[in-house]
């Protein structure tokens, strides 16, 4: 087997592996009960599933303008999911979308509650 053999069944391992990451998020977006445990769902194994999808095409395409645009997608992904991750969370969490019985820790309560009382701070 060749370079090229291998690495064709080894985009097709990294493809697969990314497609069953993807499914997985997409299930646990419909069977979790919560915002937080939704959006950890929606990030976590999502991202990784399309890094895994990216270095899968890339192993396939192999020339330096695809490898380029493919490396962006995963600097871009990596760069936003978890800012809108965050926001989303603090959104959810300010707005009393979660469910604050089954939090371990919470440090944001100090903090809401303090900007809360602020002459400008924003009322639930």
């Amino acid at each position: 087997m060749n370079w090229s053999g291998a690495a064709d069944i080894a985009a097709m391992a990294c493809m697969m592996a990314g497609a069953v990451l993807c499914l997985l998020a997409g299930i646990g977006l419909v069977r979790l009960p919560d915002v937080l445990t939704r959006m950890h769902a929606a990030t976590k194994p999502q991202v990784l599933g399309l890094l895994f999808v990216l270095v899968g095409a890339g192993l396939r395409l192999r020339s330096a303008a695809d490898l380029g645009t493919l490396l962006l997608v995963g600097i871009f992904q990596l760069l936003t999911v978890p800012v809108a991750a965050h926001m989303v969370g603090r959104a959810a969490y300010r707005t009393g979308r979660t469910d604050r019985e089954h939090l371990v820790v919470d440090e944001l309560a100090a903090a809401a509650e303090k900007s809360d009382k602020s002459p400008g701070g924003h009322s639930r």
